[in-house]
């Protein structure tokens, strides 16, 4: 399969799903084709028409060299200098999956011609989607004040087998793919998994016969938001009407009673990156960018120089989905401790049996919640704010203050990972609920509980529960990434 791109319109989040995750290639339209050639013909009429124009890296230099003016021979050399002095960075490599939605989102400022590159670079971009692995890009060190320091290990190989001119290597290096492509990553994730937190806290929700009230659907217009009516809803599904028999005779614990909101809080987090992602796709951030700005001084349009290289909004989604995730991993902790309490629960101690051979110290998980613990701990971590370096940095001169977009998607993904660890401590306690008082699992959630019995054929023997969670939280990641 290959995504066509024509215009800015095609550069969607499905498509960026179809490329990035699904590996398709992508090719371009006849009608990018003519606009991107239209594109670099105003560049060069925009050159021919003021000798002396200043348009930022192509008549000038770039960074801490923006005041020099170039000649035009001068132009062309620089033209032809590779990026590879930007690759400064090392240290944990982004997913392969990552990378592709960088280079998918790199060609929102080519396809409409804004960035006036060469058409065969835009091509060149276009075909590395048809290679089976893309250049290595560190996750870790990206303190630039833009992006440079990520697209020149993305693009220094593409630059260095072609023969660029005015512009190219500028606009393969400028702008924001890279926060585009870690947004529709991390929103992409996030719907998965929230999906995945679903089963988890139902199975947890009826393992503690929650009264069933909890979930009414009334409250969904109660509550007065679409995301906590989402969260209701998806709880209501997988219970389903519960084991038919009695259900514990009052409220349950606050971390069940406010299971809906909580993942209501996170859904509207997955939302508002799905947004920003959706966004920042078709998202015209080049620098210097072509703008339609005709008159007598400027009868083909001129170039100016902005900050679309930075996306702030980004780096809030992604600090938003890092903290929903942590929430949900103090709920997910408080929900296994309260399984074990025979006082809080109102089933069996320990959820051992009268009938179980050697009692708690044969069936003991209470040491499941403490490794909770230090998985929700950590994700707090992850958690804080994203926030503007404190101090100037981004490099030097002009390059005043770097973009934390990095940081930010590095965070959410950890956080992730440890919502992921959480939810796989608690599944086989409030699996062992259900099997401590003979009361079958839901249908919607036998997919989970066939998952959870394979990791943990004997939820009642004495076991090391951490290599049995190791590999439920495979399983639940395998339902997420496509790697």
């Amino acid at each position: 399969m290959t995504v066509v791109v024509d215009s800015r319109a095609d550069l969607t989040v499905g498509n960026a799903r179809r490329v990035a995750w699904d590996r398709e290639a992508v090719s371009l339209g006849p009608g990018a084709r003519r606009a991107m050639e239209a594109g670099r013909d105003r560049l060069a009429a925009v050159l021919g028409h003021d000798p002396d124009v200043t348009i930022y890296g192509v008549t000038t230099g770039a960074g801490q060299l923006a005041k020099r003016k170039l000649d035009p021979g001068e132009r062309k050399e620089w033209a032809r200098m590779s990026p590879v002095g930007a690759a400064a960075s090392w240290g944990d490599p982004l997913p392969d999956r990552v990378v592709r939605g960088i280079v998918f989102a790199r060609l929102a400022n080519f396809v409409e011609g804004h960035a006036a590159v060469s058409p065969g670079v835009a091509l060149g971009v276009a075909a590395m989607l048809e290679a089976d692995r893309m250049p290595a890009v560190p996750a870790k060190g990206q303190g630039g004040a833009g992006e440079i320091l990520s697209l020149g290990h993305l693009f220094t190989d593409l630059v260095e087998r072609i023969e660029p001119e005015e512009k190219d290597v500028m606009g393969l290096v400028n702008g924001s793919p890279s926060a585009t492509g870690l947004v529709v990553d991390a929103a992409l994730a996030a719907g998965a998994r929230l999906e995945r937190a679903a089963d988890v806290f139902a199975l947890s929700f009826e393992g503690f016969n929650t009264p069933l009230g909890h979930l009414h659907e009334t409250l969904e217009s109660y509550w007065n938001n679409p995301h906590d009516a989402w969260a209701l809803a998806a709880l209501r599904s997988r219970v389903g009407g519960g084991h038919g028999g009695a259900r514990r005779p009052y409220q349950a614990p606050v971390s069940y009673r406010i299971l809906p909101r909580m993942l209501g809080q996170a859904r509207r987090a997955a939302e508002m990156a799905g947004e920003v992602a959706a966004e920042s796709l078709p998202a015209v951030t080049d620098n210097p960018v072509w703008i339609d700005d005709v008159d007598n001084a400027h009868p083909f349009g001129r170039f100016v120089s902005t900050g679309g290289y930075h996306n702030p909004h980004a780096v809030l989604a992604m600090d938003a989905l890092a903290a929903a995730y942590a929430n949900l991993c103090v709920v997910a902790e408080r929900h296994g401790a309260k399984l074990l309490d025979g006082a809080v629960s109102l089933l069996p101690d320990q959820l051992v049996g009268t009938d179980t051979p050697g009692g708690p110290r044969r069936a003991y998980m209470g040491c499941l919640p403490m490794a909770q613990t230090g998985y929700e701990e950590e994700a707090r971590l992850y958690a804080q704010q994203t926030l503007l370096p404190g101090s100037e940095s981004g490099g030097f001169g002009q390059n005043d203050v770097a973009s934390p977009v990095f940081l930010a998607w590095t965070k959410q993904e950890r956080a992730g990972a440890c919502l992921d660890m959480a939810l796989a401590s608690l599944a086989p306690i409030a699996l062992r609920a259900l099997d401590v008082t003979d009361r079958p699992t839901p249908p919607a959630l036998e997919r989970l509980a066939g998952a959870v019995r394979e990791a943990a054929p004997d939820l009642g023997r004495r076991q090391p529960f951490g290599q049995a969670a190791a590999r439920i939280a495979a399983a639940l990641r395998g339902g997420i990434y496509p790697d």
